[in-house]
This record gives C-alpha cells, sequence and structure tokens, in this order.
C-alpha cells in the first residue's frame, strides 16, 4: 500500500507554518529572546510552547517503546482525529467507516470535515465488526476506517484476528481507537505499527491516567503519516501547563498502575453486585473502566438514579443498545452507595 496515494493532494502540496520556536532549535540557555513577540517579563507562563513538545514526546517514547519520530500529540484524541480525516478525506467526496454502537465523535468530526459517513452495525449480541460487510459497503473513497477497542459504550475489544483481517484487507487507513486499552487484557496494536504501513493508533492521557483536564491525545503511526499530520497541526496545540503536567505524572506511573489495579477490582465488585439487581437483564463484558447493562427500562432507571444523585450514561438511543446503561467504576466508595441505591429502586 502507498500511503502518499491516499493523502489529500492539497494536503501533500501545503508548505508548513514555521513558528519561531521552530526556527531556533538550539539551547535557550542565557540567551535573549526576541524573536516571537512575546510578553518578556517572566511569570512562568510568558514563552510560548516547545511546538513539538520534544520532552514529552521522548518520555513517552520510552514508556510506549515508540520512536518519537511515530508519535504526534493533540489537544485531546478528538483533535488527533480531527487531523487524520483532514490529512486523509477530500471534502464531499472521501468517506470514513465506522461500526455502531460506537464513538460518536467520528461521525461529528467527518461532518464538520464534510465527509461522507458510512456505518456498519456491530454483529449482535458479542458487538464485533463483520469484515465482509466492511469491505463490501467500502468504496473505492473510503480513506479511513474507525475501530474502538475496546469499544464505547460497549466495553469490549474486538478479536485480534479480525482486526489484522482488516488491516490486510481495508484499502485505506485503519485507526484503532484505544482509549481504554490501559484496563484489558488485551495487547495494545503499538508493536504491530511496523509491520502494517496503515495502522494509526491513537490512546489518551484522560482515562487510565487520570488527566481528562488537561486534555493530551496521542497518536501513533509511521513517520511517514506523523510528518504530514505534523505540517497541518496547529503550531502550538499543546499547551505549556498541559506539557509540565504530563511530564510531572508519566514520570512516576506507581500511582496510576494501583489505580487502574483498584478500578479493575472495583469493577468485578459491581459486576457481581448488578447480578442481584432484579431489573438489570444482561451484564455485558467489559474491558474497559466501565460497565454496560441492559434493564428493564432505561429512561425510568436513569431518572431514578438522577434523583438519588448519582449520574450514569443512559445509551439507549444508540444502535443495539436498547434499554442499555453505562457505568462509570467510581471508588469503592462511590460504588458501595450505587450498589445501595440500586437495591432500593
Amino acid at each position: 500500500m502507498n500511503i502518499q496515494d491516499l493523502i489529500r493532494p492539497s494536503i501533500k502540496a501545503i508548505k508548513p507554518y514555521s513558528s519561531a520556536r521552530d526556527e531556533f532549535k538550539g539551547s535557550k540557555d542565557n540567551l535573549i529572546f526576541l524573536d516571537a513577540n512575546e510578553n518578556p517579563y517572566d511569570n512562568g507562563v510568558n514563552r510560548y510552547p516547545d511546538p513539538q513538545q520534544s520532552e514529552l514526546k521522548a518520555l513517552i517514547s520510552k514508556i510506549k517503546d515508540v520512536p518519537s519520530e511515530c508519535i504526534l500529540l493533540g489537544n485531546g484524541s478528538d483533535e488527533v482525529l480531527d487531523l487524520l480525516i483532514r490529512m486523509f478525506c477530500e471534502p464531499t467526496k472521501d468517506n470514513i467507516l465506522i461500526l455502531p454502537p460506537t464513538y460518536g465523535m467520528y461521525e461529528v468530526l467527518a461532518n464538520v470535515n464534510a465527509v461522507e459517513t458510512i456505518k456498519i452495525n456491530l454483529s449482535e449480541p458479542m458487538f464485533q465488526p463483520k469484515p465482509t460487510s466492511i469491505l463490501d459497503d467500502a468504496t473505492i473513497n473510503s480513506k479511513l476506517l474507525f475501530l474502538c477497542s475496546p469499544n464505547n459504550p460497549t466495553g469490549n475489544c474486538f478479536e485480534t484476528s479480525t482486526i489484522a483481517f482488516l488491516l490486510d484487507n481495508f484499502k485505506g487507513i485503519v485507526v484503532i481507537d484505544e482509549a481504554y486499552i490501559d484496563f484489558s487484557k488485551q495487547e495494545s496494536w503499538l508493536n504491530q505499527l511496523s509491520k502494517y504501513p496503515n495502522l494509526v493508533v491513537t490512546q489518551t492521557l484522560s482515562k487510565a491516567y487520570g488527566m481528562a483536564g488537561i486534555r493530551l491525545g496521542i497518536c501513533y503511526a509511521s513517520a511517514e503519516i506523523i510528518s504530514v499530520l505534523n505540517k497541518i497541526k496547529p503550531p502550538y496545540n499543546i499547551n505549556e501547563l498541559t506539557q509540565i503536567k504530563a511530564i510531572e505524572s508519566l514520570g512516576d506511573l506507581t500511582l496510576v498502575n494501583n489505580q487502574i489495579s483498584c478500578l479493575l477490582e472495583e469493577k468485578d465488585a459491581l459486576i457481581k453486585a448488578f447480578d442481584e439487581v432484579y431489573f438489570i437483564e444482561k451484564i455485558f463484558p467489559s474491558d474497559a473502566n466501565f460497565v454496560m447493562v441492559k434493564v428493564d427500562d432505561a429512561n425510568t432507571r436513569y431518572q431514578q438514579l438522577i434523583d438519588n444523585g448519582i449520574v450514569i450514561r443512559n445509551r439507549t438511543s444508540q444502535p443495539l443498545c436498547d434499554n442499555c446503561l453505562r457505568f462509570t467504576i467510581g471508588t469503592k466508595q462511590e460504588n458501595d452507595i450505587l450498589i445501595k441505591i440500586l437495591k432500593t429502586l
């Protein structure tokens, strides 16, 4: 597969904007900076941040064992997904493929970019991709296939053999959204980047790493793809405070790993408790930090929980999710309160 054939011609022709911090790459020690029209009075954030996030990328590279040149950072994963659509999809001509029920922003971002969305529902009752249907429904203008694994809102991982088949046979870019991979026993697809030139993996610091507030998404792909994404991203898309906080938190992952272990234990306890709630009719397997269940009446149960001070997600309007509710795993104290209330409804 020739990746260059998939990139929009106008994107390939772009001459990237060169910021002041891109042009000067030397040491910052003992220098007077009069190049970027910044306020000269030091308050910790008066200077523009590193546009390439070199220190943060080096740390992520070490943790994930992926070369820095194969990493792009975004203002949340949504910016990364938006950049991918803009890179590969010609407005009003190309399309993306998504597999409902899935993360809703894929379609929203496609709509923003005037790109058609082709939907192929997951299989019932296991919520797995249907590879034959995907390839049959794909067109010569299908540029991106989005696979959310572990999937949101269903919580399950997609079968490895199915994803491998799609990587081998889909004629465009396969984007595997691994926002919840840190909670799963299934191995990340990061170690397959060198094998599949059309593979893109996205991850985030918002879930397992507990940094939703700093908005940091990560894109892993071949250096060829990342170099083009770097051309079209905003010059200073990751602010200084986000970079500082991410470096600080990623410097010691002991707390993160302990929290993941606690959340997985709490998930097991919550699933056992769900078995004793009479109106929960089905509990779906979960590789994430949430559990989706089918109940007798999702709208009623959702409102009852709101009335008792607990906010969950009502997914009954999503394809294949009739009367389904999604519960994020909270702390032990929060989960205990949830279980107590559920048994009183």
